[in-house]
């Protein structure tokens, strides 16, 4: 199958420039561009989408060139409601250093040369930007991109600063294309308007005919929201900021309408493979074995094979029934960080500790609960209203109490 062709079966691609997405792709190969300005210390699902559009482009042989914009992140992409507050310069490059460790990670295996747009931008004399690359655009061209002519219409309106960006994204692949021969820039949808203001300088300046394609805006089919931290619905690629357990339960937790087209867009599954879950989901949709593919892969992607493998065993002892009987030290401190604990002395009856860890409102519910089979402990059912806890019960130091399927307390013996 040509590249073209499964990418655009996967829903990686929503435009582009020139007459085929084939003859951009698959007739030689390309120096692609992607740029993120550095508005976060790390990047989410949001951007990730686009990672790994370029994880597929290097797979396939193509150059990749990612920017990190410490330059365009002082100055910032206008939004169409608002302007963005000045970032502090230090702030900038810390976040470039950040954003460019996950990438490197996440883009291992590939070609990629990593830039920062500073490095030029900064340097800039800004009579001769005005002359040489300023009378290649037109006010008229510029109020047309959406987000100017939103904020044009609004009643703050937009500084001469953020007005100004699209002529510096635009410079950035000029400055690509001399240095590096680029000749492809990748991008959110949001970004077509700057990215083919980039293609016409190029051609201006050099003669040279250039292409851009872009990923449609991830949606959330149930929600109607996009991934991103302007929804306040950001799922962060750094640990600190999602967790690996709370990032895998984000993507285990995927709605039916979205599973497919998410496991087409963030893992490296092959589509027949994704057909294949897709026949087994359609038999037996309950089993959520979908949902628990996309979780994996994502997860081992963006956190690793060995911390993948870990979050999937605790989620599954967590939320499952099987009998437990021991603990990786990765997956008990998964355990400990994620799931509520409760600590208690050697011997405190199992009575005592359904109510005190709120399992039970009362003694006598708790009797009931017992009674009635509902209690487990770390998968065994436990039916003896005298039960007294030990040492003994522990798994590698941890007792997982339930009460049915979902309410669960992590116990430890002092």
């Amino acid at each position: 199958m040509q590249l073209s062709t499964e990418l655009e079966k996967r829903g990686f691609i929503h435009q582009f420039s020139g007459e085929s997405l084939a003859t951009i792709l698959d007739a030689e190969k390309r120096v692609v561009y992607h740029g993120i300005d550095p508005s976060a210390d790390s990047a989410h699902a949001g951007n990730f989408v686009i990672w790994m559009l370029l994880k597929h482009l290097g797979n396939a042989g193509h150059k990749i060139i990612f920017l990190v914009g410490g330059g365009t992140g002082m100055i910032g992409d206008p939004k169409t409601d608002m302007e963005r507050p000045t970032v502090d310069p230090v702030l900038v490059a810390k976040n470039v250093e950040k954003i460019k460790t996950q990438a490197k990670r996440l883009l291992e295996g590939i070609e990629v040369e990593f830039v920062n747009n500073a490095d030029w931008l900064a340097k800039l004399n800004l009579i001769e930007f005005l002359r040489d690359t300023g009378k290649n655009f037109t006010i008229n061209e510029l109020i047309k991109k959406e987000a100017i002519a939103s904020r044009l219409n609004s009643e703050n309106g937009i500084s001469y600063t953020e007005f100004a960006y699209p002529l510096l994204q635009a410079y950035d692949y000029l400055v690509l294309h001399r240095n590096y021969g680029c000749d492809l820039q990748v991008g959110g949808s949001d970004q077509w308007g700057n990215m083919i203001a980039g293609t016409d300088l190029i051609r201006r300046k050099e003669g040279k005919v250039t292409h851009v394609a872009t990923v449609p805006l991830i949606i959330d089919k149930t929600t109607g929201k996009k991934f991103g931290k302007s929804e306040g619905n950001a799922v962060w690629l750094d640990a600190e900021k999602t967790s690996p357990y709370q990032f895998y339960q984000f993507w285990l937790n995927t709605a039916d309408e979205n599973v497919f087209d998410y496991l087409k867009l963030y893992t490296l599954l092959s589509l027949e493979s994704i057909s294949e879950l897709s026949t087994r989901f359609e038999q037996n949709p309950g089993a959520r074995e979908a949902q628990a593919a996309l979780a994996y892969e994502v997860t081992k992607i963006v956190h690793g094979a060995a911390l993948a493998e870990a979050v999937k065993n605790v989620s599954t002892v967590l939320f499952g029934s099987a009998e437990v009987t021991a603990f990786s030290p990765l997956e008990k401190e998964l355990i400990l960080n994620n799931a509520p604990v409760l600590a208690v002395g050697e011997g405190v009856t199992l009575v005592d500790v359904l109510v005190e860890s709120e399992l039970a409102s009362s003694k006598r519910e708790a009797r009931t609960f017992v009674e009635a089979g509902a209690i487990t402990i770390n998968g065994k059912k436990v039916e003896d209203l005298e039960y007294a806890l030990s040492q003994k019960d522990c798994a590698s130091g941890l007792l997982l109490l339930k009460r049915g399927k979902k309410q669960l307390r992590v116990i430890t013996i002092e």
